[in-house]
């Protein structure tokens, strides 16, 4: 672009995004020329707290304004319950289908030996560190239908087994190879509310 060196900046920041390809980073651009400048300094700013105040949870490692989120503060949430995923998507994903009333624990990924990624890259050490305190009676395991999903399922099933707590699975009306925030949310929600223990899982 030879009209606006400062454009073609923005455009290059909005592309960089993911699922955004240089057309719609600049048509996003070009929209945010025709908005009026305290419009463009609200959607500025609103990043900028985005980057600078949000953090994790202290207890779920969940996505928060505060150093607890308000599904760790809510004490209408059950603390005997606890939904482990593989990130703030998956949370964002079972929440939408109100179904669950529980509270969560955020691993961070997978584990994934092709990516060089390990049980000690993820926040599993915490995870047992909520488990060991006598609160939690059960472990619902919401990965994600694939192979690396049940690496990590099996994994924590071994660890979180000899506590006593009742591991259970997500019924699999999530299809194998799918993941939870791409499936709808009727179908989730039934997931969640027909989870079944692991061993059954174990011995299909």
């Amino acid at each position: 672009m030879q009209s606006s060196r400062l454009i073609e900046e923005a455009v290059d920041q909005v592309s960089s995004l993911p699922g955004i390809g240089r057309k719609t980073a600049l048509r996003l651009v070009l929209d945010l020329l025709r908005r009026r400048p305290e419009e463009v300094q609200r959607f500025a700013d609103s990043l900028t707290r985005l980057r600078e105040q949000v953090r994790y949870c202290n207890t779920c490692h969940n996505l928060s304004d505060e150093d607890t989120c308000p599904i760790c503060r809510d004490p209408r949430r059950e603390k005997s319950v606890v939904c482990i995923v593989r990130d703030v998507r998956d949370v964002m994903a079972i929440e939408s289908t109100g179904q669950y009333s529980g509270r969560y624990h955020v691993l961070g990924g997978i584990i994934s030996p092709m990516e060089g990624i390990g049980p000690g890259d993820l926040r599993i050490d915490s995870l047992m560190e909520r488990l060991t305190r006598g609160e939690v009676s059960e472990a619902i395991l919401a990965l994600n239908a694939t192979m690396e999903g049940e690496t990590t399922a099996f994994y924590l099933f071994r660890k979180i087994e000899p506590l006593g707590i009742r591991v259970t699975s997500i019924a699999r009306g999530v299809a194998v190879g799918g993941e939870l925030e791409y499936t709808d949310e009727v179908t989730l929600g039934r997931s969640i509310l027909l989870r079944t223990p692991y061993e059954a899982v174990l011995k299909r």
